[in-house]
């Protein structure tokens, strides 16, 4: 059931092109929730019912919008698109299951030719501003997130999948805040054609990584991978970034000692931070031995 809001998000013919998709979603909106991913985890761990229809909850305003590892997430009605989308999933290992989400969100707001939108490992989106290949690091702001909770109700897994984008600038966007927001490569960007616009591809990329894993969209993350060869700090390593796994870890070669070693860092494990660094350069890397760690 949908209430009153703001704004005109055509849930109607919105609900029915994903259902097309995925038979038996329900779009709900709401004016005003503490979040999205905490509504609909509530929901779907009460509910009794033998099968769960998925859901699709829009929320024009976030009070309490969470992000990875606790962090809060700002968001201001109009100016934000929040919403979480809960489904079974069909798969026993969900490793890089934000990786390819950011996929899905990048390529359907974004030229892939000439891409400014940028994942950031694991699940960041951020809007380049620097030319790509830079051998500092690149210049970027957060433009969006997502975040991704799941819970067990007997043999089933249910995903509570959140995401948050910045489509105006907030109050905080001014110079240093690190905010992006996706009018600066869209003007006629708004939450809800937004939504539209991305709705059916998340679908689409969720149903084909039920099939194949994360390995099916590997070669497309690379193309937008922000922290490929540049200097991160990892909790207690520093090093170079090296891309992903075909299971969605971050590659991280250590550049500590006279032995270099190649660390495979698991989503959740720590936070990763990029660090400019002039030597950064993908193409001239030192040749060194590698261990595996």
């Amino acid at each position: 059931m949908s209430l009153a809001t703001h704004l005109n998000w055509q849930a109607q013919a919105l609900q029915a092109r994903l259902r097309a998709e995925l038979p038996g979603l329900n779009v709900h909106l709401r004016d005003s929730v503490d979040s999205t991913n905490t509504r609909l985890l509530e929901e779907c761990g009460a509910s009794v019912a033998a099968q769960l229809d998925p859901t699709l909850l829009v929320a024009e305003q976030q009070l309490r919008g969470r992000g990875r590892q606790g962090r809060s997430w700002q968001a201001e009605r109009g100016a934000s698109l929040t919403f979480s989308l809960a489904l079974r999933l069909r798969c026993t290992d969900c490793s890089g299951l934000s990786l390819a989400i950011g996929v899905a969100l990048a390529d359907a707001l974004d030229n892939a030719a000439a891409p400014r939108l940028m994942l950031k490992w694991p699940n960041d989106l951020w809007l380049v501003d620097a030319l790509r290949g830079s051998a500092q690091a690149r210049a970027g702001r957060k433009l969006g997130g997502v975040l991704i909770e799941t819970l067990s109700r007997g043999v089933q897994r249910i995903a509570v999948i959140g995401v948050g984008l910045n489509i105006l600038p907030l109050v905080v966007s001014e110079p240093g805040s690190g905010v992006a927001w996706l009018q600066e490569i869209d003007a006629r960007a708004s939450a809800p054609n937004t939504l539209h616009r991305i709705a059916q591809p998340l679908l689409g990329a969720l149903r084909r990584f039920e099939r194949d894993g994360f390995a099916a969209f590997q070669q497309r993350y690379q193309v937008r991978d922000l922290l490929f060869g540049q200097a991160v700090v990892a909790g207690d390593l520093r090093g170079v970034a090296q891309g992903v796994t075909s299971s969605g870890a971050l590659l991280l070669r250590s550049d500590a000692g006279p032995v270099q070693r190649l660390h495979h860092i698991i989503s959740g494990e720590v936070s990763v931070r990029l660090q400019p660094r002039a030597d950064a350069n993908p193409g001239q890397q030192p040749a060194l031995p590698l261990a595996a760690c």
